[in-house]
């Protein structure tokens, strides 16, 4: 029975870790880029739309990665481009067009029954879906753009491995307690 504490208390103590260097990552990322976190390269973008579903849930997170060449790109990828100033859109290529020297993209979402309205330039599209998905993780990311979502992410961890560290000293205090009644019980004997 010990045993199996000792494993399940190692198998906590990990997850409470990992979760506390998650969060830091998380929260360090998206505070230093602006509100677009990375990870190993590869920028996260929160879904915001059904648009393309069921390939992605709303309020997933997805992985894209920069492009550099967009001729390399081809019908079928999935691209995230400026739709305008302020708005980034990861739709589906569902043709390509070149015209002269410019290269635009015929863009629609999954879920959407026609295509976009406008045709992407080249120079709009910014990164290309990397194929990998976070289902619903992107509330935390929004969360985690907020003060209060910093302070939680950041604080909450911190408390659960304070307390886990104050159960495993009242544990390991009880069982010296305990020892040394023992040897002193022996003593007496």
């Amino acid at each position: 029975m010990k045993k199996v504490m000792k494993w399940v208390s190692n198998i906590l103590y990990v997850i409470i870790f990992t979760l506390i260097i998650a969060a830091i990552i998380v929260v360090i990322s998206t505070k230093s880029s602006g509100g677009e976190p990375q990870l190993f390269g590869y920028q996260l973008k929160t879904v915001l739309s059904g648009s393309m579903e069921p390939k992605f849930m709303t309020g997933s997170v997805i992985a894209v990665e920069k492009i550099d060449n967009p001729k390399s790109l081809k019908k079928g990828d999935i691209i995230t481009f400026m739709q305008d100033q302020n708005t980034m859109v990861t739709h589906r290529i569902i043709g390509i067009t070149k015209n002269k020297s410019k290269l635009q993209f015929q863009t629609k979402g999954d879920n959407n029954k026609s295509p976009d309205s406008d045709p992407v330039l080249a120079k709009n599209v910014v990164a290309k879906y990397s194929g990998f998905t976070i289902p619903y993780a992107g509330y935390v990311l929004d969360f985690a753009n907020k003060p209060i979502g910093t302070a939680v992410l950041l604080i909450v961890p911190g408390i659960l491995l304070i307390l886990y560290a104050v159960i495993n000293i009242t544990s390991a205090l009880r069982e010296i307690d305990r020892k040394t009644k023992a040897v002193e019980a022996a003593q007496k004997d």
